[in-house]
C-alpha cells in the first residue's frame, strides 16, 4: 500500500489523452477542477447546483399555463404549436439558419436574456434580450459570486431528445470580445461536451456535462478549440443549457 495516498483526493472524473498538453489543479473550495490547456484555460465543477435546485431548474424552464412544472416530457413542436404555449418564465423559440439555399430549423430551441441593448448574432440569427427574470438571476448571482466573473446575458438552448444537438463551432463573435469568459452551466439529462483543436482536430476532449453540472471557458480557448454538443441516440429526456456571457 502507497501510504502517501490520499483515496479522498479528487481526480479529473473525464480522461484527457497524454497528446494534449495541460495541468490541473483542485479548488476546494469552489469544489472544481481547474484545467490548463495550451491556449485556454476550463473549469469544471461536476455538482455545481445540487439535487434539489437542479430539478427546480428543469421544471422552471419548461413551465407553462397548461400542464404547470410537473410536465417533463413536452412533445417536439412545429413552430405554430409553440407560438400557442404561454411558457411561464422562459420564451423559448425555433430559430433558424440559411443553408445550402434552404431556411432550416435549429436541432434545438433556444431563447436570450440579460440586460438592455445586448443584441447578440450568430450564424446568421439577430438575438435582442428579454429582460431577467427572478429564476435566471439566480444561476447568474450564484456564479458570479462563486467565479468572480461577471455576466450581462445569457443564451439558453433546450435540448429535447438526443436528437437535438449542436454542430462544431468557436463562441468568437465581436461582441463577445478579444477573450471570452463563458460559464456553462447544465439541468436534466447528460450530454457529451466534444472539444477540438483546431490546428489538430484529432485532438479531442470529452466531458460529460450532468444534471447541475458548472463549466467556465475562458483565455484564449475560442481562438484555438471548437465544441460541439453531438447527437446521442440513446439519450430519451431533455437537457437544458445556459451558457452566461459579456457582450461588450
Amino acid at each position: 500500500m502507497d501510504l502517501f495516498f490520499n483515496p479522498q483526493e479528487p481526480h479529473l472524473p473525464f480522461p484527457i489523452t497524454d497528446s494534449i498538453d495541460y495541468s490541473w489543479r483542485w479548488d476546494k473550495r469552489l469544489q472544481a477542477f481547474f484545467i490548463t490547456l495550451a491556449n485556454g484555460q476550463l473549469i469544471f465543477a461536476e455538482s455545481f447546483f445540487n439535487e434539489k435546485i437542479s430539478q427546480r431548474c428543469v421544471e422552471y424552464f419548461q413551465e407553462h399555463e397548461c400542464l404547470g412544472s410537473s410536465d417533463t416530457g413536452l412533445p417536439y413542436l412545429n413552430m405554430t404549436e409553440l407560438e400557442r404555449i404561454d411558457f411561464t418564465h422562459i420564451k423559448w423559440q425555433q430559430d433558424h439558419i440559411q443553408m445550402y439555399g434552404k431556411r432550416i430549423p435549429l436541432p434545438r430551441l433556444t431563447s436570450w436574456y440579460g440586460d438592455s441593448g445586448k443584441r447578440y448574432s450568430y450564424s446568421g440569427i439577430s438575438l435582442h434580450p428579454r429582460p431577467w427574470n427572478k429564476g435566471l438571476r439566480y444561476i447568474k448571482d450564484t456564479i458570479e459570486q462563486a467565479t468572480g466573473f461577471s455576466f450581462n446575458s445569457v443564451l439558453l438552448n433546450w435540448y429535447r431528445s438526443g436528437d437535438d444537438h449542436m454542430s462544431w463551432h468557436a463562441d468568437d463573435e465581436a461582441e463577445l470580445g478579444r477573450n471570452p469568459v463563458i460559464a456553462s452551466v447544465n439541468f436534466g439529462e447528460t450530454r457529451d461536451f466534444v472539444l477540438r483543436r483546431m490546428d489538430d482536430p484529432t485532438q479531442k476532449i470529452t466531458i460529460p456535462l450532468r444534471h447541475g453540472s458548472l463549466l467556465v471557458m475562458a483565455g484564449e480557448l475560442q481562438h484555438y478549440w471548437q465544441h460541439s454538443v453531438p447527437k446521442r441516440k440513446k439519450v430519451q429526456g431533455s437537457r437544458f443549457n445556459l451558457t452566461f456571457r459579456t457582450i461588450i
